[in-house]
C-alpha cells in the first residue's frame, strides 16, 4: 500500500501526457495502437519514447498496455511487443490476458505485470490468484462496490489496488462487450468498439401481417402515453424507455464522477485512482487533473473538514452525459441513465492552448470559435485558479495579419502579447508555461442549458441519498 494515493490520468496522445503531467497527474497510463486496445492512440513509438523521458523528468510515472485479448493469428507477434516494452522500461505494463500475463512473466520478469480492467477483478479472491501469479498491482472492475473495496483492501494489504473515480461508464462488463461486434463487427476487446450503447434505438411494431411499423412520437401523442420495463424478478419495478423525435437511448450511460466519495477512496487506502478519457481533449485531462490534485491534496491536509462541493464547479465545465456514482454505493437506479441524449453537454468549450513562448510572446493554438470582445480563461497550474483575458484584436502566429474575430482549423494559431495581460509578461510566462489550457463560455440554447441544469439536480439528489 502507497503513503499516498496515486492520481492516474489517460495519456491519449504525447500533448495530452504533457498536459496531464502540468496539471497534476502522479502518473499516466498509454498504449501503441499494436499492442494494446488503444486503437486509437496518436501515439509514434518515437512520441512514447519522448512521453516516457518527460515524464520522468518530471518524477512521474507510466504504464504502458498491453491489454487486448490474443487470438491465434496475434501470438505470434508477442516477442515484438516484448521487445518494445524492454527497450522502452515503462513504470508498469497493463495486461488482461492470462497468456500474455504469463509470457511476459517467463520472458521479461523485470517488468512490472498490472492486471487490466478487462481481466474482472471484482472479488478478493480475484486479488490473491493474480498477486500469486506475480502481479504487483491490480484494477478493479468498476462494477465493483464501495463495500466490496473495503473488503478486498483489508484481505489483500500487500497489493497494490487501482480502482475507477472518473469518465465514461460501459454497459457491460468492465469492457467485455460483444455489442459491438454483433451490430458493428468491430471488436471491443481489441479496441474497436462502436459504442453501441450510445445509439439511439427507434420502436417499431409487427403486425400480424407481417409489416413492420415505425410508432411515431410526434407532439401530439408524446405526453399520452410511456414505455416501461418490468423485469422478472423484479416485480413492481419499472425502468422508463424514453423515446422522442431522435430515438430512443436505451443503453446509455451517464458518466461516473466519484469526486462526492473521493474521501472513501482516500480512507481506506486505495492506491492508484484512475481516470478514464484517453479519447478525450486536453482541455478535459487539464480540468480532470488539477481539480482531483486540489481535491487529494486538500483531503490529505485535513480529512475532517474535507467537503466535496467546491470541486464541482470546475467539473460540471466538462463536456458530459450527467455524472453518476457508478457501482460505488450498491445498486443502480434510473438516475444513472441518461435517456434523453447521447451527446456530451457543458457549459464551457476548449478555446486552446499555449503550444510555445517566443521571447516574451505566447504562441496559443485555438481550438474554438473566439470574436472581439470575448474573454477566455486560462486554468493555472497548481490550484483552481484562473486568468481572464479579452481580445480586442487578434494577430495571426504566422502571418501577422490583424483580425476582429478567429476560428480553429488546420493548426490556427494567434500571437499573445504583453497588451493582452495586465501582469508583467514575465510573470505570466511563470503561472502559464507551454501546454497550458484555456476555455470560454459555451453559450447554451435555452433546452440544453435546461437539461444540464436537469443533470446537476439529479446528482446533488444522488450524492445527498
Amino acid at each position: 500500500m502507497l503513503d499516498k494515493a496515486e492520481l492516474l490520468l489517460p495519456a491519449g496522445s504525447l500533448v495530452k501526457l504533457k498536459t496531464a503531467v502540468l496539471y497534476g497527474a502522479d502518473a499516466v497510463y498509454a498504449g501503441t495502437p499494436d499492442m494494446s486496445l488503444r486503437t486509437q492512440s496518436k501515439f509514434t513509438m518515437e512520441d512514447i519514447q519522448e512521453g516516457i523521458k518527460f515524464v520522468h523528468d518530471h518524477g512521474k510515472k507510466i504504464y504502458l498496455t498491453l491489454n487486448l485479448f490474443m487470438h491465434n493469428r496475434d501470438v505470434e507477434k508477442l516477442p515484438h511487443f516484448l521487445d518494445t516494452l524492454r527497450q522502452l522500461k515503462p513504470d508498469g505494463v497493463l495486461i488482461a490476458d492470462p497468456g500474455v500475463f504469463q509470457y511476459v512473466k517467463d520472458n521479461a520478469p523485470e517488468l512490472n505485470r498490472f492486471v487490466s480492467t478487462q481481466a474482472n477483478i471484482c472479488s478478493w479472491q480475484a486479488v490473491k490468484f493474480w498477486q500469486s501469479q506475480g502481479a504487483k498491482l491490480c484494477v478493479l472492475g468498476r462494477e465493483v462496490t464501495f463495500e466490496e473495496m473495503k473488503e478486498i483492501r483489508q484481505k489483500c494489504p500487500d497489493i497494490l489496488l487501482e480502482c475507477f473515480m472518473h469518465g465514461a461508464m460501459c454497459m457491460s462488463y468492465s469492457g467485455r462487450c460483444l455489442i459491438s461486434n454483433y451490430l458493428a463487427d468491430r471488436s471491443a476487446n481489441q479496441g474497436k468498439c462502436a459504442h453501441c450503447c450510445r445509439w439511439h434505438y427507434k420502436l417499431h411494431l409487427r403486425l400480424k401481417d407481417g409489416t413492420i411499423k415505425e410508432i411515431e412520437i410526434n407532439d401530439q401523442n408524446k405526453d399520452m402515453f410511456e414505455f416501461l420495463i418490468e423485469e422478472e424478478f423484479r416485480p413492481g419495478e419499472y425502468f422508463e424507455v424514453m423515446e422522442d423525435e431522435h430515438g430512443g437511448y436505451m443503453l446509455n450511460s451517464k458518466d461516473m464522477c466519484l469526486m462526492p466519495r473521493l474521501n472513501d477512496l482516500l480512507s481506506i487506502g486505495m492506491d492508484s485512482l484512475k481516470v478514464e478519457g484517453r479519447n478525450k481533449t486536453e482541455y478535459y485531462a487539464a480540468v480532470v487533473a488539477r481539480t482531483y490534485r486540489q481535491a487529494i491534496d486538500d483531503y490529505y491536509r485535513s480529512p475532517e473538514t474535507w467537503d466535496y462541493h467546491k470541486y464541482m464547479d470546475d467539473l460540471y465545465t466538462l463536456q458530459n452525459r450527467g455524472y453518476c456514482l457508478g457501482f460505488h454505493d450498491g445498486k443502480l437506479t434510473n438516475i444513472s441513465q441518461n435517456y434523453e441524449y447521447t451527446r456530451t453537454l457543458g457549459e464551457w468549450l476548449f478555446a486552446g492552448s499555449i503550444v510555445e513562448w517566443q521571447g516574451y510572446e505566447a504562441v496559443f493554438e485555438v481550438r474554438n470559435y473566439i470574436d472581439k470582445g470575448e474573454f477566455i480563461e486560462f486554468l493555472i497550474p497548481n490550484g483552481l485558479q484562473n486568468l481572464r483575458v479579452t481580445f480586442d484584436e487578434f494577430e495571426d502566429a504566422d502571418t501577422g495579419e490583424i483580425t476582429q474575430k478567429v476560428s480553429a482549423g488546420q493548426g490556427k494559431k494567434i500571437r499573445l502579447r504583453a497588451k493582452n495581460f495586465d501582469k508583467p509578461i514575465a510573470e505570466i510566462k511563470k503561472i502559464l508555461p507551454q501546454y497550458v489550457i484555456a476555455r470560454k463560455p459555451a453559450k447554451l440554447p435555452v433546452d440544453q442549458q435546461t437539461m444540464l441544469d436537469h443533470k446537476k439536480a439529479e446528482f446533488d439528489y444522488l450524492c445527498g441519498k
